[in-house]
Formats: C-alpha cells, structure tokens, sequence
C-alpha cells in the first residue's frame, strides 16, 4: 500500500516536473505559435466579431456589389454589396460556436462510453463497442445528414447531428487508454487499498486517460468545423440572411469566373483554421511522447 502510494506521488512530480520543458519545446515552435494565434483570433472573432470590424453584417449597398478585395473591403463584396470580411467574422460565430457543441457533446458522451467499456469489460464492453463499430462503418458526413434530416435545419440540430457522428473515436480513444491505465501499478495498489470502483475510476483511470482524448478533440474540432460548414453549405444551417461560413462559400458558387473571392476567402478561412487545428494536434502529440 506505502509503496503504491509512493508511486502515485513520484508519477505525480514527473508530470509536473516535465511540463515546464513541454511548453519551451512547444514555445520554440514557430508554426505552432502561429497556429494558436490563429486560432486565437478565430474562437475571439466567434464570440465577439464586432471587435475587428464596425460594418453590417447585414447592410447592403447593391452599388458595391461584387468588388474585389481592397483597403475599404479586404474581402471584397457580395452579390448585394455587403461586405465579406465583416459577413466571414460573423460566419465564424454561429460555425466555430456549432462545432464547440459538436465536439463538446462528442467528448462528454465519448468518454462516458469509453470509460464504462474498458472499465467493466465484459458484456458491456461487448454491447457499447459493437453499437460503436456499428456507428463507425458509416461515413461520418453521411450519418451527420441522417439525424440533421430528422432533426430538422438549424444551427443547434447541425451541432448535435455533428457531435453524435463524432462519438465514436472518442469512445475508442478513451477505452484503449482505460484498458492501459488500469493495469498499472498504482490503480491496482489502491483496489488493494480498499477503494471503492468508483473512487478507482474517477480519482485514477479517468485523470490519467484524457490526454490521448484532448489530443483528439483539437484535432477532430477541425473536422467538425468541416462538417458543420458542409451542412451548411447543403441548406441545413441557419436561414438566411444569417451567415456561415458553408452559406458564404455555397453564395458564391455563381460567381467562380465572375468574382471568386466570394467563394474562396471564406473556403480559406474555414481551411486555414483546420489547418492551424491539425498542426497543434499533432505538436501535441509528439511532444507528449
């Protein structure tokens, strides 16, 4: 018992103690601050855009339309003369805030199931990750446009039909590492102890299981910003004149030859915050090992 207890305490200071030099590692990387500046400003323009720009989102002047980007609009304009940049932050708004639920409710859902499967084993490791493989043999979009269809169009259903086809590599993720942490030494040592299952999984399996999970929710944000500016873009999101960033690129699609940065600077603000997402996921991942 003494000695499990030491170990538990010296595990402890090591994870402290190697933090420090995790952050100078990560703060050496250029690409890396880069990424998070970027995605900084995203999630700071999702909740406040009104703090990069003073126009309308929704003002039009049809005698401004389709102008190409300059100093008084770096966007550009619409087909109706609203400005871009200013109609891109606001997208940022309802698409980063619907995939923040998305993976919010992945996560938590996710970690419940992976937890109870790789804790118990058993049948119910056999009923969870059988609905799991179930759920994982359809592609990800496609399941999200089932349940959207059936919830019916909105910004909230678009959320909840993407963080339900996210489930599934959370739920993975967290049983392999459950299955992992609990043969190790110091779990065994407090079961030995007298500790309740509950005490075991909350106080030692749980806070030693999530860093593989937090990895994956950065970067699956990326995909759920993806799939939630693709539903948009197909009509399921928000009703006009509302912007995201799926509506924006999809009002754009009559203009490719005509005016294209209606479509594309919206398109490479969507891919240049997965981008940033994806490099910090997997700095994360390599410093971790």
């Amino acid at each position: 018992m003494t000695a499990g207890l030491v170990e538990i305490g010296s595990t402890a200071t090591q994870s402290h103690s190697g933090m420090a030099p995790r952050i100078r590692r990560l703060a050496r990387r250029p690409g890396f601050v880069l990424s998070i500046a970027l995605v900084l400003f995203v999630i700071a323009a999702a909740f406040a855009p009104a703090l990069f720009t003073s126009r309308d989102p929704y003002a039009t002047a049809p005698a401004q339309r389709l102008r190409p980007p300059s100093a008084t609009h770096p966007f550009g304009t619409d087909e109706v003369g609203r400005d871009l940049w200013t109609r891109t932050l606001y997208g940022a708004e309802l698409t980063v805030q619907a995939a923040l639920i998305a993976i919010c409710l992945a996560l938590v859902v996710g970690l419940a199931l992976g937890l109870l499967s790789g804790f118990f084993g058993r049948w119910v490791d056999t009923v969870i990750m059988r609905a799991v493989d179930v759920q994982l043999a359809i592609p990800g979009l496609l399941f999200a446009l089932a349940i959207v269809t059936a919830l019916g169009f909105g910004t909230v259903p678009v959320a909840i039909a993407v963080g339900i086809a996210t489930v599934p590599g959370f739920a993975r993720t967290t049983r392999a590492e459950v299955l992992r942490v609990k043969t190790l030494p110091y779990v065994e040592a407090a079961r030995v102890g007298g500790a309740s299952w509950l005490r075991v999984l909350l106080r030692h399996v749980f806070p030693n299981s999530w860093g593989p999970v937090l990895s994956l929710a950065v970067l699956d944000f990326g995909t759920t910003i993806i799939y939630v500016a693709a539903l948009s873009f197909l009509g399921f999101g928000a009703a006009p004149p509302r912007a995201e960033w799926g509506s924006l690129i999809a009002d754009g699609r009559s203009f490719l030859i005509t005016a294209p940065w209606v479509s594309l600077l919206p398109g490479a603000a969507v891919a240049l915050t997965v981008l940033a997402l994806n490099h910090i996921a997997k700095t994360m991942q390599e410093v971790r090992r």
